[in-house]
């Protein structure tokens, strides 16, 4: 078996060792440590950013969801207006006709009684006048 003896070189290993660790400690891993929680600062703060947009999305659209809502019932209740209007309207053009109807059916009768009363006259007029001129014509004679 191997037996070592410590000497003053231990104690200098020891030195070395520390010294490179403290060096590795400024050199290398406070760097390091240090660009690792920037980085972790910086994804804490994009992940806010997105947290934040995300909640004002959503805000957005429940906001236009809900516009859209209210802009359907104002479309419903106008079409609803509009067809009532519509049908009252329609209803005022039919009364307005049907009170027209038997004032228009009494005119025209009352133009059809002339009409009548003046083709009589016409007839009345002229029967006599065609009666002797048929007459004549039957009989081949001047009839009185």
């Amino acid at each position: 078996m191997v037996t070592v003896i410590p000497d003053y070189t231990l104690l200098v290993q020891g030195v070395l060792f520390l010294t490179l660790v403290f060096l590795l400690n400024i050199l290398l891993y406070k760097p390091i440590l240090s660009i690792i929680d920037r980085r972790k600062k910086q994804l804490e703060e994009s992940e806010n950013e997105i947290r934040l947009f995300d909640e004002n999305a959503e805000k957005k659209v429940a906001e236009y969801e809900e516009k859209l809502k209210q802009a359907k019932l104002k479309a419903s209740e106008a079409k609803k207006e509009v067809i009532q209007e519509g049908a009252n309207q329609a209803k005022n053009i039919i009364d307005a006709v049907r009170n027209e109807i038997p004032v228009m059916a009494r005119e025209f009768q009352q133009k059809m009684d002339k009409e009548v009363e003046k083709a009589k006259a016409v007839l009345d007029g002229n029967s006599r006048q065609l009666s002797l001129e048929i007459a004549q014509k039957i009989l081949g004679r001047p009839v009185q």
